[in-house]
């Protein structure tokens, strides 16, 4: 046989849809349009919408249930920028049959899905992420009496390095070498203002300093130690009995206000949109409506003498891990008293441990899969209302995920890849090698079966 040569590619002129390859829809995204049809997910979206366009006038826009599934996919592939989702989207002909295109047409580009996105207000977003909690409630995924309250933050898409004066304007380096000319240097070098840096107090003040390209976002401590400019985005997460960890409200704000400050907002949300269930005649009967968020659980960092207080007015029983400040003073301030005892009472009981553990499990989880394998722990977004956004949609289609998987034993697309991986690979290891090769192939047959495309990439790993 002779050895091949790689020619320059010469695409056709003209090329008939006969000839191409055939398209095979994702099973995976074949039962999620299956599922959103079921429930009218498309006609919902358009009727939200409709007082954003302007009627029959100009060039139809993007279909608004195309836009919102393709941010689902942005959660569902891990990709973090709208860029990136139109790029898959236009490499990818399953996706391009689970957005309802032809193949001979044209997918949206990222300008047109950061166009729609500016068009379609936030309270649209959070009306399509009810909509998806209405779905798990009709599929009983939902209890909503029990509620788990945790924050994590958001890297801003905007540079430390960046910032400037909120009295003057000046940049960083323009304020220290100000400084140190005050201070008596002529030409201060940058060991000089590394020095004069070093020994300033509260020198990263969001009360001084602010982004000029994203004002909203603060400067604050990241969970890995580090600062930079961020969002804080709070998720309220069911804890209830059978619940399985679906996602009730998200409430983005200022990363830089404390947990204690923001707990109220996300527990009104979470209200609100149980409420929506709760209206909705159709899954009405699905919750108990007269025990909605009737306990929250948080972490330390939730835990205050007023917040205790403001907890036991709204009738919620609160599970808050208490910090270690040892014997604190009253002051003749008996309902704050009887309240944080009550609270150390519960999370003393067999039931309070057990709801702690649970929030640590399925409160981090839902960070993990939003923002970890979600890719949106880096945002590309500025300004909150944009961010919030993009984080509803995410967050729906973390609940999507939640329901195909509960309910019809499907993973996320990329889940059966990773595992396929990681199984022959550990069987590989392993010295009965006729038997490990047999298990392969059974392993291969059924990928094949699922998922068409990952058969060639299975069988290379086999062969190396």
């Amino acid at each position: 046989m002779a050895i091949g040569k790689r020619k320059t590619l010469q695409q056709p002129l003209f090329v008939t849809t006969a000839s191409l390859a055939a398209v095979r829809a994702h099973p995976y995204y074949d039962a999620v349009n299956k599922v959103l049809d079921a429930h009218h997910f498309d006609r919902f979206v358009e009727e939200t919408c409709v007082p954003f366009y302007a009627g029959n006038v100009g060039r139809p826009g993007l279909a608004s249930g195309v836009y919102f599934r393709c941010l689902m996919v942005g959660y569902l592939e891990g990709i973090d920028s709208e860029r990136g989702i139109a790029w898959r989207v236009a490499d990818s002909f399953s996706l391009k049959t689970f957005l309802g295109f032809a193949i001979d047409e044209p997918v949206p580009d990222h300008s047109t899905l950061s166009r729609t996105r500016r068009l379609i207000d936030v309270e649209a977003h959070a009306q399509v992420f009810q909509f998806m909690l209405k779905v798990l409630a009709n599929h009983s995924l939902i209890d909503g009496k029990t509620v788990g309250i945790d924050s994590t933050t958001l890297e801003a898409n905007a540079a430390m390095r960046s910032i400037v004066r909120r009295d003057t304007g000046e940049g960083y380096q323009e304020f220290l070498t100000r400084l140190a000319k005050e201070s008596g240097i002529e030409t201060p070098t940058r060991e000089d203002l590394a020095k004069l840096d070093r020994k300033r107090k509260n020198k990263a003040s969001n009360d001084d300093w602010q982004s000029p390209d994203d004002p909203d976002a603060k400067i604050t401590k990241m969970k890995d130690g580090t600062t930079h400019l961020a969002h804080k985005a709070e998720h309220a997460v069911d804890l209830g009995e059978g619940a399985h960890g679906a996602i009730l409200a998200v409430n983005v704000c200022d990363a830089a206000v404390g947990d204690t400050n923001t707990l109220t907002d996300t527990i009104v949300k979470t209200t609100q949109n149980l409420r929506a269930i709760v209206d909705d005649e159709r899954v009405a009967d699905r919750i108990d409506a007269e025990a909605i968020v009737g306990e929250v659980v948080d972490d330390k960092g939730y835990h205050s003498k007023q917040t205790m207080s403001d907890l036991r007015e709204m009738n919620i029983r609160s599970y808050t891990s208490e910090p270690a400040r040892g014997r604190q003073r009253w002051d003749h301030d008996l309902a704050s008293r009887d309240a944080v005892y009550a609270n150390r009472r519960r999370i003393r009981g067999e039931r309070g441990k057990s709801l702690l553990k649970k929030r640590g499990e399925f409160v981090e989880r839902s960070f993990a899969h939003c923002y970890d394998t979600g890719a949106l722990r880096r945002l590309y977004l500025r300004k909150t209302q944009n961010v919030a956004k993009r984080v509803l949609i995410h967050a729906a289609g973390f609940n999507l995920g939640l329901l195909m998987r509960v309910k019809y034993g499907l993973r996320k697309p990329r889940s059966l890849r990773r595992g396929l991986f990681a199984l022959i690979l550990s069987l590989w290891a392993q010295n009965n090698m006729p038997q490990t090769i047999r298990t392969i192939m059974n392993v291969l047959k059924i990928a094949t079966q699922e998922i068409g495309h990952q058969f060639t990439t299975a069988r290379a790993v086999l062969m190396l």
